[in-house]
Order: C-alpha cells, then sequence, then structure tokens
C-alpha cells in the first residue's frame, strides 16, 4: 500500500472478523491469514468459521455485551461485514446499528487500535439528477429503504463512538461466486424465476467491486499497512471515523443485464426512464494505495461461467 505500516506490523495482527463464514467475511479471513495477521472469526454456528491456519472460531452473539467484550480483547483490530440485509427494519436496526455499535464500543474500551466496518455505497443518495458520488456526497434520506437507511444510521452511531480510529468502507454491487452473493447468485436466480426482475434501464450506471478486491483492501487496513494519516485522502485518520468508497472501473446494467439472461437462458427487457449515472468515486481508497485486479471483463466472464454451470439458486435455496 502506499504508505509505511502502522506499529501493528512489529507484532502478529490479531484481527476480529464478525460474519466470518459470509461471502465477505470469509475472504477476509483469507485474505488477513495471507498477511500474517491472527483471526477471530465470530460466528454464530459451530463448524462454520473458515477452516484455515491462523483462524479460530469463537461462536456467539456479537450484539451480547460480555461476549463483545471477550471476544476483542487484546485484539489490534476488528473487521465488521454482518449486517441482516433482506431483514425487517427492527432487526436491521437491533443487529445493524445496535449491535456494531456495541461491539465498537468494546472495541474501544479494550484499547483495539482500528475498527473497519463494511458500509454500502447505498447510504448515498443516487437519485437521476445526482451526478458523481464521494465520500462528501449527500446520504440517503428517510424514504432510501430499510438496507440503505439502517446502514446509514449505522455509519452515523460509529461516528459517535469517540477513542478509537473507525474506517467506513463503502462498496456498491458485491461480485463474486458465492452461495449467498446477492449479484453473482441471488438476483440472477430472480431474473430466471420471476419475469418482471429481466427489465431494467440499460444506461443506468452499474458500480461494483469484486470481493477479492474488497477483502484486499478490509485486510491490508486491518493489518496496518495503510498506515495512520493526518489527511483522509492518505489514509485513516486516527482517532476519528474515515469514510473510503470502494468501487472498480465504470460499468452500465446492460453489461450486467446482459451476461446474466444470456447465462441462464432468458430475455432481457429494456425500460425506459430516468437512472442514476454517475460513478462511484475511489479516488480516496487509490490515494490508499489500492489498485483493484479484477477489471470487468474478468468479473463479467466468471459471473456468467458460473451461471452456466447451475451457480443461480433461490433465496429458498440458500
Amino acid at each position: 500500500m502506499s504508505e509505511s505500516s502502522t506499529s501493528t506490523s512489529t507484532s502478529t495482527p490479531v484481527v476480529v472478523v464478525t460474519g466470518a463464514n459470509g461471502f465477505v467475511g470469509a475472504r477476509t479471513c483469507a485474505a488477513l491469514v495471507e498477511r500474517g495477521a491472527s483471526v477471530r472469526a465470530v460466528v454464530r454456528r459451530p463448524g462454520t468459521a473458515p477452516a484455515l491456519p491462523g483462524v479460530a472460531e469463537r461462536v456467539g452473539e456479537f450484539t451480547d455485551p460480555a461476549f463483545a467484550a471477550d471476544v476483542v480483547d487484546g485484539a489490534t483490530a476488528v473487521v465488521t461485514t454482518v449486517h441482516p440485509m433482506g431483514s425487517d427494519r427492527g432487526t436491521q436496526e437491533r443487529i445493524g446499528v445496535e449491535g456494531t455499535s456495541t461491539l465498537a464500543r468494546a472495541a474501544r474500551d479494550a484499547g483495539v487500535g482500528r475498527l473497519v466496518h463494511v458500509s454500502t455505497a447505498a447510504v448515498y443518495d443516487r437519485s437521476p439528477s445526482v451526478g458523481d458520488v464521494d465520500e462528501a456526497s449527500a446520504l440517503v434520506g428517510e424514504d432510501g429503504g430499510d438496507y440503505g437507511v439502517t446502514k446509514r444510521d449505522t455509519d452515523a452511531a460509529l461516528g459517535r463512538v469517540d477513542g478509537i480510529t473507525r474506517v467506513l468502507v463503502r462498496p456498491p454491487a458485491i461480485l463474486g461466486p458465492g452461495e449467498t452473493s446477492v449479484w453473482n447468485t441471488l438476483r440472477p436466480a430472480a431474473v430466471r424465476d420471476q419475469p418482471e426482475a429481466r427489465r431494467t434501464t440499460p444506461g443506468a450506471t452499474f458500480a461494483w467491486v469484486h470481493v477479492e478486491d474488497l477483502a484486499a483492501f478490509l485486510a491490508d487496513v486491518a493489518t496496518g499497512r495503510v498506515a495512520d494519516a493526518t489527511d483522509p485522502e492518505r489514509g485513516p485518520v486516527a482517532g476519528e471515523c474515515t469514510p473510503v468508497n470502494l468501487a472498480a472501473e465504470p460499468a452500465a446494467t446492460r453489461d450486467y443485464h446482459e451476461t446474466v439472461t444470456s447465462a441462464v437462458g432468458v430475455e432481457p427487457e429494456w425500460a425506459e426512464g430516468p437512472a442514476w449515472t454517475g460513478r462511484i468515486v475511489a479516488d480516496r481508497a487509490r490515494g490508499w494505495g489500492w489498485t483493484p485486479r479484477v477489471d470487468l471483463a474478468g468479473a463479467l466472464a466468471e459471473l456468467g461461467e458460473g451461471l452456466r454451470d447451475g451457480g443461480a439458486r433461490s433465496a429458498d435455496e440458500a
């Protein structure tokens, strides 16, 4: 990455990862192991953490203050990947907003150096009239949907947890294979099975990042490969809460939709009307030394091949 490592490089980083058996969490654990970290993999069901050297499974609910305090004790960083997307509003608030804040306060009280939170670009207002979106752009209002609003509120709650360096990583659509992948598995299944899901605006922006590039960034920040900085364009500001967007090269909805419909054997339907056509600006992440390795052609080829091999599963099946 772009700057020298923080003090965590002088000893083995100990990183807590919530949702360690999930789509993003499992890959983050692997990226951390590659960087020599010791990982405490937080899961709810025994035997579901990644079976990797250096990964210790910790079963429990991070929403429980006692468990949170125990699991972060002696850690150097925490990576939070859990948000119950698709659950009712109350569940998203309880786990996402309140639970993540509970873990953050426990980490702060334990002297953990960094908390790296997987937020989302869905916290931004991306109405048709809005252009490019950077970290200073307006956030969604109360009409932004349960997911966008509760993720926005989680970010705000973490902003109030002083005394620890917090990094809010905001990816858009996350591509990559996995049974619980929204964009590689669940959304394609809907396109295959539901005629209404085959209709989209072709010129709308499809902002995306590959899961491996996201995991690499999370691991680099958590292990101190990205040093603290006084300027947020250079790195996380020590003791502050710094948002950072993560997005790969530009794409349009047509690119994604044509790949999916072709692979699952249905015809796309194109709609007309206003749509957001801006970019998720990721200059800050690149200033921290991040360079995505997976390009659009590679990501779509992987997506299409996986779907032709039967990778699209319904939400019930997943």
